[in-house]
């Protein structure tokens, strides 16, 4: 289990993580989300040893990632800028990894060659960014994680490749329990294959769930109310409301049970309850249509 309580990390007075607090539990698949600069790579880092935070605690299995390299041994990551000696090649590098992790596994390196079409021998500076994408994946699944961290992962594969990828990291959550905290902006991805999700912003969570308690939170509702009524109640609890012709469109914080019972009371002619994606319960529990796109007038 990953925990991180209270974490505070400066950069010349800047609170990059300003008291995060946030728990993976072992064996899940944690998506962590958030605007540009909320600070998702700075906890990133931040689990994998290279920052230090300021205050506060970041532990794996209740002990400290700070120079730990025991601990470090059980945890694997792809930043989304990946490093590598420029010279190198996937089998250069391929010989670090398993001189760095005792866990490094050359079966499972000889059997992902064929899910990674990519020479081996040729420098990694001369692959596409897609092609280097894969070369970390290829090596960094070989070292068999107990934890595996993951910035923008998929950027730059192709949809197949995104696919092989994804299934390769859940089988082993599924089969040797590996715990995955993974940062992205590709909302419709992490839906598919995350199980909690935390919401980052200016350095703080704004709120961790299971992803099924955060979709059970949270409810849209298309609504026709009855004849000579055309605007939605002041007293409903909506967060957001849109309407096209006579169909009104609520965001409520609530589930869809609770809210159709609120707005029986009304007579409504149609109230059907339609499931948010992961994307719009990022932009209503970031401030709703605030923070939503903007018309700029040129």
């Amino acid at each position: 289990m990953i925990e991180i309580r209270d974490a505070v990390k400066k950069f010349d007075g800047f609170a990059a993580l300003d008291g995060v607090t946030l728990t993976v539990p072992k064996g899940a698949v944690y998506g962590l989300v958030g605007p540009n600069g909320a600070g998702k790579s700075t906890l990133l880092r931040s689990l994998n040893g290279v920052y230090k935070v300021d205050s506060g605690a970041v532990t794996i299995e209740g002990e400290s990632i700070w120079e730990n390299p025991a601990l470090k041994a059980r945890v694997s990551s792809i930043p989304d800028d990946w490093y590598y000696f420029l010279q190198s090649s996937t089998q250069d590098m391929m010989k670090l990894y398993r001189g760095t992790y005792s866990t490094f596994s050359m079966e499972r390196y000889k059997k992902l060659e064929s899910a990674f079409p990519i020479d081996p021998k040729k420098p990694i500076r001369h692959l596409s960014k897609g092609m280097q994408k894969q070369a970390a994946f290829w090596l960094t699944m070989s070292c068999m994680p107990d934890y595996l961290l993951l910035d923008e992962p998929v950027d730059g594969l192709d949809p197949v490749m995104r696919r092989q990828v994804w299934s390769l990291v859940l089988d082993d959550v599924a089969e040797r329990g590996t715990t995955v905290l993974v940062s992205s902006h590709n909302l419709r991805e992490l839906e598919d294959v995350c199980d909690h999700v935390g919401i980052l912003d200016h350095g703080k969570v704004l709120l961790e769930r299971s992803l099924a308690q955060l979709q059970d939170n949270m409810v849209k509702l298309q609504v026709v109310f009855p004849d000579g009524m055309t605007e939605v109640p002041a007293d409903l609890p909506v967060l957001h409301a849109a309407k096209m012709g006579r169909i009104h469109t609520l965001i409520m914080r609530m589930n869809a049970e609770k809210a159709t019972e609120l707005l029986t009371r009304y007579n409504p002619l149609l109230v059907d309850a339609v499931p948010l994606t992961l994307e719009e319960i990022f932009i209503y529990e970031l401030g709703g249509a605030d923070y939503a796109v903007k018309d700029i007038v040129l």
